[in-house]
Protein backbone atom coordinates (compact mmCIF):
# COMPACT_ATOMS: atom_id res chain seq x y z
CA UNK A 1 0.00 0.00 0.00
CA UNK A 2 3.07 2.21 0.25
CA UNK A 3 2.84 3.36 -3.36
CA UNK A 4 -0.81 4.33 -2.92
CA UNK A 5 -0.04 6.32 0.23
CA UNK A 6 2.70 8.17 -1.64
CA UNK A 7 0.36 9.08 -4.50
CA UNK A 8 -2.27 10.43 -2.07
CA UNK A 9 0.31 12.66 -0.39
CA UNK A 10 1.63 13.97 -3.71
CA UNK A 11 -1.92 14.68 -4.89
CA UNK A 12 -2.70 16.50 -1.65
CA UNK A 13 0.22 18.90 -1.91
CA UNK A 14 -0.18 19.53 -5.64
CA UNK A 15 -3.87 20.34 -5.24
CA UNK A 16 -2.90 22.85 -2.58
CA UNK A 17 -0.52 24.67 -4.91
CA UNK A 18 2.81 22.98 -4.19
CA UNK A 19 5.44 21.78 -6.61
CA UNK A 20 6.52 18.22 -5.77
CA UNK A 21 9.35 15.90 -6.68
CA UNK A 22 10.85 12.66 -5.49
CA UNK A 23 14.38 13.43 -4.28
CA UNK A 24 17.17 11.19 -5.58
CA UNK A 25 18.87 9.10 -2.95
CA UNK A 26 22.69 9.06 -3.02
CA UNK A 27 23.90 5.76 -4.41
CA UNK A 28 20.32 4.57 -4.98
CA UNK A 29 19.79 1.66 -7.33
CA UNK A 30 16.82 0.76 -9.44
CA UNK A 31 15.56 -1.75 -6.89
CA UNK A 32 11.82 -1.72 -6.08
CA UNK A 33 10.88 0.04 -2.86
CA UNK A 34 10.20 -2.27 0.07
CA UNK A 35 6.61 -2.34 1.31
CA UNK A 36 7.64 -1.08 4.75
CA UNK A 37 10.07 1.52 3.41
CA UNK A 38 8.85 5.10 3.96
CA UNK A 39 8.17 7.21 0.90
CA UNK A 40 9.95 10.52 0.49
CA UNK A 41 8.76 13.68 -1.25
CA UNK A 42 10.06 17.23 -1.57
CA UNK A 43 7.41 19.96 -1.70
CA UNK A 44 7.80 23.65 -2.53
CA UNK A 45 5.23 26.42 -2.14
CA UNK A 46 5.94 29.06 -4.86
CA UNK A 47 3.98 31.73 -2.96
CA UNK A 48 4.20 31.13 0.80
CA UNK A 49 2.15 33.42 2.97
CA UNK A 50 3.36 34.91 6.22
CA UNK A 51 1.22 33.78 9.11
CA UNK A 52 1.02 32.49 12.63
CA UNK A 53 3.27 29.65 13.68
CA UNK A 54 1.67 26.25 13.11
CA UNK A 55 1.27 23.54 15.70
CA UNK A 56 2.98 20.16 15.57
CA UNK A 57 0.07 18.60 13.67
CA UNK A 58 -0.68 20.39 10.41
CA UNK A 59 -4.04 20.83 8.68
CA UNK A 60 -5.06 22.25 5.32
CA UNK A 61 -5.33 25.78 6.74
CA UNK A 62 -1.62 25.65 7.71
CA UNK A 63 -0.30 24.84 4.22
CA UNK A 64 -0.31 28.39 2.75
CA UNK A 65 2.27 29.40 5.39
CA UNK A 66 4.55 26.45 4.58
CA UNK A 67 7.39 27.44 2.23
CA UNK A 68 8.73 23.97 1.61
CA UNK A 69 9.51 20.66 3.26
CA UNK A 70 10.80 17.16 2.92
CA UNK A 71 7.88 14.82 3.53
CA UNK A 72 8.25 11.22 4.67
CA UNK A 73 5.24 8.92 4.34
CA UNK A 74 4.55 6.14 6.82
CA UNK A 75 1.22 4.53 6.07
CA UNK A 76 -0.92 2.04 7.93
CA UNK A 77 0.85 -0.73 9.84
CA UNK A 78 0.72 -4.14 8.22
CA UNK A 79 -1.60 -5.47 10.93
CA UNK A 80 -4.09 -2.68 10.28
CA UNK A 81 -5.48 0.03 12.51
CA UNK A 82 -8.80 0.40 14.27
CA UNK A 83 -10.55 3.35 15.97
CA UNK A 84 -10.38 1.43 19.24
CA UNK A 85 -6.59 1.19 19.03
CA UNK A 86 -6.35 4.95 18.59
CA UNK A 87 -8.76 5.80 21.40
CA UNK A 88 -7.10 3.40 23.84
CA UNK A 89 -3.69 4.86 23.13
CA UNK A 90 -2.30 1.58 21.78
CA UNK A 91 -1.25 3.56 18.74
CA UNK A 92 1.71 4.77 20.79
CA UNK A 93 3.36 1.42 20.05
CA UNK A 94 3.12 2.17 16.33
CA UNK A 95 4.66 5.61 16.91
CA UNK A 96 7.50 4.20 18.98
CA UNK A 97 8.35 1.10 16.92
CA UNK A 98 7.47 2.09 13.36
CA UNK A 99 6.85 5.80 12.80
CA UNK A 100 10.02 7.01 14.53
CA UNK A 101 12.17 4.45 12.74
CA UNK A 102 10.55 5.39 9.43
CA UNK A 103 11.39 9.06 9.94
CA UNK A 104 15.01 8.30 10.82
CA UNK A 105 15.37 5.98 7.81
CA UNK A 106 13.76 8.40 5.37
CA UNK A 107 15.96 11.33 6.41
CA UNK A 108 19.20 9.45 7.04
CA UNK A 109 20.72 10.63 3.74
CA UNK A 110 19.62 14.27 3.97
CA UNK A 111 22.37 16.91 4.20
CA UNK A 112 23.10 18.54 7.53
CA UNK A 113 24.00 22.06 8.56
CA UNK A 114 23.11 24.98 6.31
CA UNK A 115 22.10 22.64 3.47
CA UNK A 116 19.58 20.79 5.63
CA UNK A 117 15.88 21.13 4.65
CA UNK A 118 14.11 23.75 6.75
CA UNK A 119 11.10 21.59 7.60
CA UNK A 120 10.66 17.83 7.93
CA UNK A 121 7.11 16.48 7.89
CA UNK A 122 5.97 12.93 8.61
CA UNK A 123 2.67 11.70 7.17
CA UNK A 124 1.20 8.95 9.34
CA UNK A 125 -2.25 7.52 10.15
CA UNK A 126 -2.73 9.79 13.14
CA UNK A 127 -1.77 10.56 16.71
CA UNK A 128 -3.32 9.19 19.90
CA UNK A 129 -6.23 11.38 20.91
CA UNK A 130 -5.82 10.89 24.66
CA UNK A 131 -3.15 12.15 27.03
CA UNK A 132 -0.53 11.21 28.05
CA UNK A 133 -0.13 9.02 24.96
CA UNK A 134 -0.48 12.00 22.62
CA UNK A 135 2.20 14.08 24.37
CA UNK A 136 4.50 11.06 24.53
CA UNK A 137 4.04 10.43 20.80
CA UNK A 138 4.89 14.03 19.96
CA UNK A 139 8.00 13.89 22.17
CA UNK A 140 9.22 10.68 20.50
CA UNK A 141 8.61 12.03 17.01
CA UNK A 142 10.44 15.28 17.74
CA UNK A 143 13.38 13.27 19.06
CA UNK A 144 13.36 11.37 15.74
CA UNK A 145 13.75 14.68 13.89
CA UNK A 146 10.12 15.33 12.97
CA UNK A 147 9.05 19.00 12.83
CA UNK A 148 5.39 18.40 11.93
CA UNK A 149 2.97 15.58 11.21
CA UNK A 150 0.01 15.38 8.86
CA UNK A 151 -2.53 12.62 9.33
CA UNK A 152 -3.81 10.43 6.53
CA UNK A 153 -7.31 11.44 7.64
CA UNK A 154 -6.54 15.12 6.99
CA UNK A 155 -5.25 14.28 3.51
CA UNK A 156 -8.16 12.04 2.55
CA UNK A 157 -10.73 14.54 3.85
CA UNK A 158 -9.09 17.31 1.81
CA UNK A 159 -9.07 15.16 -1.33
CA UNK A 160 -12.73 14.24 -0.84
CA UNK A 161 -13.59 17.94 -0.69
CA UNK A 162 -11.59 18.63 -3.87
CA UNK A 163 -13.40 15.77 -5.57
CA UNK A 164 -16.77 17.45 -5.08
CA UNK A 165 -16.20 19.77 -8.05
CA UNK A 166 -14.73 18.52 -11.35
CA UNK A 167 -11.69 20.51 -12.46
CA UNK A 168 -9.42 20.62 -15.49
CA UNK A 169 -6.78 18.86 -13.40
CA UNK A 170 -8.44 15.45 -13.25
CA UNK A 171 -6.78 12.39 -11.78
CA UNK A 172 -7.83 8.76 -11.24
CA UNK A 173 -7.79 9.35 -7.47
CA UNK A 174 -10.19 12.30 -7.58
CA UNK A 175 -12.38 10.57 -10.17
CA UNK A 176 -12.74 7.56 -7.87
CA UNK A 177 -13.51 9.72 -4.83
CA UNK A 178 -16.10 11.67 -6.82
CA UNK A 179 -17.74 8.40 -7.92
CA UNK A 180 -17.87 7.19 -4.30
CA UNK A 181 -19.49 10.46 -3.25
CA UNK A 182 -22.06 10.31 -6.05
CA UNK A 183 -23.22 6.95 -4.75
CA UNK A 184 -23.06 8.04 -1.08
CA UNK A 185 -20.35 5.50 -0.35
CA UNK A 186 -18.05 8.02 1.32
CA UNK A 187 -18.81 11.11 3.38
CA UNK A 188 -16.59 13.52 5.28
CA UNK A 189 -18.19 12.42 8.54
CA UNK A 190 -17.06 8.85 7.84
CA UNK A 191 -13.45 9.92 8.24
CA UNK A 192 -13.68 9.93 12.03
CA UNK A 193 -11.28 6.94 12.11
CA UNK A 194 -8.32 9.25 12.70
CA UNK A 195 -9.90 11.39 15.39
CA UNK A 196 -11.04 14.98 15.61
CA UNK A 197 -14.07 16.68 14.11
CA UNK A 198 -14.63 17.43 10.44
CA UNK A 199 -13.64 20.86 9.24
CA UNK A 200 -13.54 22.43 5.81
CA UNK A 201 -10.13 23.87 6.60
CA UNK A 202 -8.52 20.46 7.00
Amino acid sequence: MAGFDDSLVREYFELNGFFTRTPPKPGATARPKRTEEPGLLEVLNPSPRAGAESGFQLFGSDLPCLAGAVVAVKGLPAKGLTPTMLRRGDFLDFIRKEACDAAKEAWASLPEGEAAPATKILVLPGLPSQEPARAESIRLLKEAGVDHVISIRTIVENLVQHAETPTSRESPTLALLRLLRVYDMVRTTQLELFGGSSSSSR
